[in-house]
């Protein structure tokens, strides 16, 4: 059996790695606009799942993963920014305050699928405009939920989290490795 990561994501990639080390990138085609749900944690969920299915579709005989993460403001959404106007709003409204970060994941084989959505609390210390202005100067906000990577020179922004880190970078690496020992 082999298994593919349905996610174009280099972190993602690198973490699945730390798992199982041989495995398929093979990004989904699902289509997310228009899709809803109840909660940004339900939405990450949501998102993990139809990226997941749409791949497993295709590849019905593998182990397919599928993941998505959403960062939570107060009940609002916050995905990849737009520009650099989207992500200086991001940034504004998480500095000096706690968000939260969902990450959904899907594992499917077959007919026999896993659903979890992992939450992390995130805190940020207040940040000036001018660390705004220098940050989205960068390339690093743009492909990323809340325009921000913990892992990269948002770590400078970052004053504490409850939860697991690597949720925070896109892939609950201990969550995953738990669900995928069903599969076996």
């Amino acid at each position: 059996m082999s298994m593919i990561l349905a996610s174009a994501s280099p972190r993602r990639k690198e973490l699945l790695a730390m798992i199982r080390p041989e495995f398929t990138v093979l990004p989904s085609g699902f289509d997310e606009s228009g899709l809803t749900a109840e909660s940004p944690a339900e939405l990450a969920q949501a998102l993990a799942r139809g990226k997941c299915r749409w791949v497993s579709e295709k590849h019905p005989e593998d182990l397919v993963i599928g993941c998505d993460t959403v960062v939570d403001f107060e009940g609002q959404v916050f995905g990849k920014p737009k520009d650099k106007a989207d992500a200086r709003r991001m940034l504004t409204a998480l500095s000096g305050a706690d968000h939260w970060v969902h990450t959904g994941v899907c594992i499917r084989k077959g007919a026999h699928e896993e659903l979890a959505v992992v939450s992390t609390r995130v805190r940020f210390f207040p940040l000036s405009p001018q660390e705004i202005e220098e940050y989205i100067s960068t390339d690093e906000p743009y492909d990323k939920a809340g325009g921000y990577g913990i892992q990269g020179k948002a770590a400078l922004f970052c004053q504490g989290i409850e939860g697991c880190y690597y949720n925070v970078v896109g892939f609950p690496v201990s969550q995953v490795a738990r669900m995928l020992k069903n599969f076996e």
